[in-house]
């Protein structure tokens, strides 16, 4: 069997996320079906950086279908801190392991280990480049919860410029019908030029407002991230726009009955706790979804079907 890879959300056919998904559901519905699908097999989970969600989330998937686990958590607890390359990494790795998920903050790095390694490899985030499984989970909990993809207006809401969960969104969203975008962001922190002049090619309906107030009354969907330190040059930045936007009630009050709100995690105080047990609030449930699509991604990336 060829070796595929998941670098980007766009690596996968709409046609294969929605069979994807649907075995996502499945799942869902009947883990113990799947409890034994990976016995026998390693995924190795290399993160270069901090993760707590996505890391474990790949963790779960893989001890959910039977299967094990080796890595590191931290560059430092890895050959790299003796200098040792991505590439050299991956090609040793793919001796121990049978699927790798890779979480760099150079962007690009796992496109280089992907063009090394023998086993598939998974992008779980370079730097602020691609976030491909969380863009992942987040269509699988749209899908889930709205009973579509397409149709909808959605606002994303924060960091717009680094936040590589938002870019990687925005482009799997393109290719799905009648969606509106809305981008809420003070002026430092606007989505790239690059993102823009796709969406005016495609033409495809954006706005780019400052106020959350201003447009929550139109949203179907609300994506919140949070402002990131570690994407800053320098503290005075980042202190000036950490609290910007911090979603409460009072806000909240402006919205649908049937908005979902999301968020990639982790939070910090762009939503309030009060805002947690609304049931429009689905970050927490976003989560789960996670873990079920990562599972069903290891299935389809090492071919193993369950019937």
């Amino acid at each position: 069997m060829q070796i595929r890879h998941l670098m980007n959300p766009l690596d996968f056919t709409t046609k294969e996320l929605d069979d994807l998904f649907d075995l996502a559901n499945d799942i869902e519905k009947c883990p113990a079906k799947y409890a034994h699908a990976c016995e026998g097999r390693k995924l190795a989970s290399c993160f270069y950086e901090p993760s707590t969600r996505t890391r474990l989330s790949f963790e779960s998937a893989m001890l959910g279908l039977g299967g094990q686990v080796l890595g590191f958590s931290d560059a430092a607890c890895s050959s790299a801190s003796k200098g040792e390359s991505v590439s050299d990494t991956i090609r040793v790795i793919s001796c121990f392991a049978d699927i790798c998920a890779m979480r760099h903050p150079k962007e690009g790095a796992p496109m280089v280990a992907a063009g090394k390694s023998t086993i598939p490899v998974i992008n779980a985030g370079d730097g602020g480049h691609q976030h491909p499984t969380q863009t992942l989970t987040d269509l699988l909990t749209i899908r889930s919860l709205k009973g579509r993809l397409g149709s909808f207006t959605i606002g994303l809401c924060g960091d717009l410029k680094f936040g590589r969960t938002v870019h990687s969104l925005i482009n799997a969203l393109v290719r799905y019908p009648n969606i509106h975008f809305i981008f809420i962001s003070p002026p430092e922190l606007k989505v790239p030029d690059y993102i823009t002049d796709m969406l005016r090619e495609k033409e495809i309906a954006y706005d780019e407002v400052i106020r959350l107030e201003e447009c929550m009354p139109d949203l179907d969907l609300l994506y919140m991230t949070r402002v990131q330190r570690e994407r800053f040059f320098n503290e005075e930045d980042y202190v000036r726009l950490k609290d910007f936007y911090i979603l409460n009630k009072t806000k909240l009050a402006l919205a649908k009955d049937d908005m979902l709100i999301l968020h990639p995690l982790p939070r910090v105080n762009e939503i309030s706790v009060e805002v947690d047990e609304d049931p429009r609030a689905v970050y927490f449930k976003q989560v789960q979804y996670g873990v079920y699509v990562r599972m069903a991604l290891i299935l389809t990336l090492l071919g193993i079907t369950v019937s």
